[in-house]
């Protein structure tokens, strides 16, 4: 017999997530404060960024471990506590006077929200029964999936009506709430017991190296043109040998602190890398929207978020109702119809043009939404269909480790091209607008006729050539943006693609709570 929560799953769900909401909210929510952090505490914005990067650092550190961890402390009481290092990191965040103080809160607040996503995610699979597991997962993608988008909102809200230290100030009053609530609905099951393991410190250490050292270069290379700084160089072998030895001991080690040996489940390692690619392609679509609104039209980035908030209703939308046709129509059908409408949404934006209105942009968010839901909790589903229920708490750390990666690659994929490509454009631009060009000639004679009624003849010809560059860096640019968004169609389509690798999981006929394959 399975075992089965003494209290209602549905009053379970909303405890775990509120915490989990809470935490990923947190990951986007100070990106649009970072230039009056910066203004704030004396700060350069290049000082700055490190805000954002010690939190991701040290959450991908203990995402992964967060099995480990619940079978040490239990894992009721390791939430309870992640939760409260959280809540209590993100008021000395608030309170912080200089920006050694807010990068060293941050890390505290990334090592305490690093277990919430895997912990939520195993308690609701654990919790509800096999046959409404998709629902399960439609009620963690609420959080997983719609809070980076609404993130970048309400920071920029919070920011401009009181603060940017009310951006973390906030999650003091939802931590107290979510510690009470779990306090009183959720339970250990007895196959999760605080026990003495002995602790791999040798893997743990590797593992830090190796991840934190990646997500640095990821975060900074494009800052230092990659490999043409040295100590990127070095970052790059340090992060390789360290993974690589991180994976030889955690194959070959009795009590590994991860188990990978997990991923010789067909279904979920083609899960983890098709959530790998969706986390690049959801993030960097997220990136790339709001930069096209501010660089190109002009938003604030207030305004650039309320434009992408309706990616948040499509998801809503989808994640109310694919819960209920996972049974009918199967979670491999679902998830390649969700990365077509992706890959469909992307093919969309790549048609904006610079005069495209804001009303436009709505209907396509929407889209994209939807496409978002209908990937993530099909693809999470048939991931995990085939594991046992002891195994979901190591699954989930490794799954969410692998999305978030992705973000993180996806993003920066966004910055690096966006610079390359846009310069590519610009070479060319330039090579056709010469003295020899008729239509260049055209708009220089005329722009500078205009300008000599204000201004003397040189002091009109400089400026019409500076209009004219304005004009092509403008162009270069929107071409850059227009390259990517093309490029994210193709990531959609070859998930598409790539989801028919998955088994189909199948229920058990002869009872309801067993899957098979």
């Amino acid at each position: 017999m399975e075992w089965r929560p003494r209290v209602n799953p549905w009053l379970i769900a909303p405890a775990v997530m509120l915490a989990t909401f809470m935490e990923v909210l947190d990951t986007s929510i100070a990106s649009v404060s970072l230039p009056y952090i910066a203004g704030n505490l004396g700060a350069t914005s290049s000082q700055a960024t490190w805000v954002l990067t010690s939190y991701l650092v040290s959450n991908a550190i203990i995402l992964p471990a967060s099995a480990w961890f619940s079978s040490v402390f239990g894992r009721k009481r390791f939430l309870i506590t992640c939760i409260i290092i959280f809540s209590a990191s993100s008021f000395l965040c608030g309170a912080a006077t200089s920006l050694a103080m807010l990068i060293v809160a941050r890390t505290l607040q990334g090592a305490g929200g690093g277990a919430l996503q895997p912990l939520a995610q195993s308690i609701l699979l654990e919790s509800f029964p096999p046959a409404k597991r998709g629902v399960a997962m439609a009620v963690y993608g609420v959080g997983v999936v719609c809070a980076p988008i609404l993130g970048p909102t309400l920071g920029g809200w919070l920011t401009d009506t009181w603060s940017w230290r009310w951006a973390f100030y906030i999650n003091v009053p939802i931590g107290i709430i979510a510690v009470i609530f779990i306090s009183a609905v959720v339970e250990d099951p007895p196959y999760i017991r605080a026990v003495r393991r002995h602790l791999d410190a040798i893997g743990f250490g590797f593992m830090a190296i190796g991840l934190a050292t990646l997500q640095i270069v990821l975060d900074k290379g494009q800052e230092v043109d990659w490999f043409g700084a040295i100590w990127i160089r070095w970052m790059v072998l340090i992060c390789a040998v360290s993974l690589v030895i991180f994976v030889i001991r955690q194959l070959y080690a009795k009590d590994p602190i991860v188990n990978l040996r997990i991923l010789k489940n067909r279904n979920f390692a083609v899960a983890c890398g098709l959530f790998f690619m969706f986390g690049a392609g959801i993030y960097g679509m997220i990136t790339l929207q709001p930069l096209f609104l501010q660089l190109l039209l002009g938003y604030t980035a207030f305004n650039a978020g309320l434009t992408v908030s309706p990616r948040g209703v499509g998801a809503l939308l989808s994640l109310a109702i694919v819960g209920t046709m996972i049974g009918r129509l199967g979670a491999r059908k679902l998830a390649a119809a969700g990365f077509v409408v992706f890959a469909y949404s992307a093919f969309l934006f790549s048609r904006m043009t610079l005069g495209v209105s804001q009303d436009h942009l709505i209907p396509l968010n929407i889209i994209n939404g939807i496409g978002t839901g209908f990937i993530f909790v099909p693809l999470t589903t048939v991931g995990m269909g085939t594991l046992r229920n002891d195994q979901m708490g190591n699954a989930a750390g490794i799954q969410n480790l692998l999305r978030n990666m992705g973000g993180s690659v996806g993003i920066s994929l966004v910055s690096t091209f966006l610079d390359r490509w846009s310069q590519r454009h610009q070479v060319y631009m330039v090579g056709n607008f010469t003295p020899l060009s008729p239509i260049y000639r055209q708009q220089f004679g005329a722009l500078q006729s205009f300008l000599q009624t204000r201004f003397s003849p040189a002091d009109a010809a400089a400026r019409a050539q500076n209009i004219l560059y304005n004009v092509i860096h403008t162009q270069s640019s929107y071409w850059a943006f227009i390259d990517l968004f093309y490029g994210f169609m193709w990531v959609g389509i070859a998930c598409a693609v790539l989801v028919w690798l998955l088994k189909q999981v199948k229920r058990n006929p002869a009872s309801p709570n067993v899957v098979a394959h």
